[in-house]
């Protein structure tokens, strides 16, 4: 049995009002309308989308609207009925709000996958019932822990077309959980639906009598959302407030991990300088404490010299300073990543130059032994193929668009990078190429899966 919910915790609690997902699948699986079915049954479309929606359908020959246009907006999209690019969504209940990323299936669209899960606190990933785990699948799976996504959930779709055969859902429920528990992922969950007819999406079915847990709606407004990861607190300097007349100093920014009180003794970052702070300012009024993904203004009881890039930490758990960084990244660019290249890195809100100094593998996370396996014990024996660095492939030395590989960097100036699986926000990373401000590769420092070795 597998255990939907856990228990929340007071950090997991502390802010649940806003609960970011993203969802993936396999092609053809019904992702878009599951997530259309979502927005539609919790009212969250507005008259006039509909009757565009119903519009369509009816020039297609359908008899009823396609709740997968509410979410597939480009005319690639519409035309191929496939998701290319990453849809951002908002919604809410009156219990909880959402930001949902509706990202795309096709193998050659994983760098959008990889985009729409990057701040992602749950994943929502789709099968068909008829075709149980497909080699995306497990990708998208993988792609998830590798991203340290803390929460995955797996809707087995077109429960009708399989005459909502119960033995059928617990044999892929098993074959997720243990690909899952093999890829270290801590909390998964499976429930089925049917995203056609609204089976167990926001209202219960009947024909689903047999499944004892939630609808999706009620799993999406009861996940506990874990905000506060670490007590240390992290936060990456955007501006200088100044007011001449008011003898006004602040440094406005977001908290990036952790929280910080009045009172606390900091060190700013990279320079070693000292002080206290002296207020917090949150939306223009005073408070006492600021924490992960708040905005804040922090005023220092000393004048230091503090601008943009800089990191105000606490002074006895501080970040180290690297130039020598190590690090997983998957490649987003059409431009190739090769040995040698000049780029800029952007870390949090410092950017500083960079070279490639080494690419030493390409994890291959779609294994054909792992793709095919189709028990619970050949997935879980699975785990070592699955992540497999092919240190021997000839292109081995350059990364291409959807490719994830292990680099070595070196900056021209120290940044505060820690490992990605300590910390998601300061572990994090951007290349960018310098003469064209693209966006070239992201990164997560260190090995968050523990598979260099």
């Amino acid at each position: 049995m597998t255990v939907l919910l856990d228990a929340p915790t007071a950090k997991d609690t502390q802010v649940a009002g806003l609960l970011r997902l993203a969802t993936a699948g396999s092609v053809d699986d019904g992702k878009s309308t599951l997530v259309g079915r979502l927005l539609y049954d919790t009212k969250s479309v507005l008259a006039d989308q509909y009757e565009a929606v119903e519009r369509t359908s009816r020039n297609r020959g359908l008899e009823q609207a396609d709740l997968a246009l509410l979410t597939d907006g480009l005319r690639s999209e519409r035309e191929q009925g496939i998701t290319i690019d990453v849809a951002y969504r908002y919604f809410a209940t009156p219990r909880r709000r959402f930001i949902l990323a509706d990202t795309p299936g096709h193998v050659q669209y994983t760098r959008n996958m990889v985009t729409g899960a990057s701040t992602a606190e749950l994943a929502v990933i789709l099968v068909d019932a008829r075709k149980g785990l497909a080699e995306q699948t497990r990708r998208h799976t993988a792609v998830s822990a590798l991203l340290r996504v803390p929460r995955v959930l797996l809707a087995v779709n077109k429960m009708d077309l399989v005459d909502f055969d119960k033995d059928r859902f617990a044999e892929i429920e098993a074959d997720f959980a243990a690909y899952a528990t093999a890829l270290g992922i801590e909390h998964h969950a499976a429930l089925p639906v049917s995203a056609l007819r609204g089976d167990n999406v926001v209202e219960p079915s009947a024909d689903l009598a047999w499944f004892e847990g939630p609808t999706l709606l009620e799993f999406l407004e009861n996940v506990p959302v874990q905000t506060e990861r670490r007590p240390a607190g992290r936060f990456p300097v955007q501006y200088v407030i100044r007011h001449q007349s008011a003898d006004y100093r602040g440094y406005a920014g977001t908290i990036a991990s952790g929280h910080l009180e009045v009172g606390d003794p900091i060190v700013v970052l990279p320079s070693g300088q000292r002080s206290t702070i002296a207020a917090i300012d949150l939306l223009g009024r005073p408070a006492e404490r600021a924490t992960a993904g708040q905005a804040a203004t922090l005023l220092l009881a000393d004048e230091l010299d503090v601008s943009r890039g800089d990191l105000i930490a606490p002074a006895e758990a501080a970040p180290a300073a690297v130039q020598d960084v190590v690090a997983t990244v998957c490649h987003l660019s059409e431009k190739p990543l090769k040995v040698g290249d000049r780029v800029l890195l952007k870390h949090t809100t410092r950017t500083v130059k960079a070279i490639v100094k080494e690419i030493s593998a390409k994890l291959d996370i779609s294994d054909p032994l792992a793709a095919a396996s189709s028990t619970a014990a050949d997935a879980a024996n699975a785990e070592a193929d699955e992540f497999a660095w092919d240190d021997d492939a000839p292109t081995a030395h350059t990364l291409h668009a959807n490719d994830i590989g292990r680099v070595v960097l070196r900056t021209a100036s120290p940044i505060l990078l820690e490992p990605y699986a300590a910390d998601r926000e300061t572990g994090s990373f951007l290349l960018i190429d310098p003469a064209s401000g693209d966006t070239l590769t992201a990164g997560m420092s260190g090995d968050p899966l523990g598979v260099f070795s």
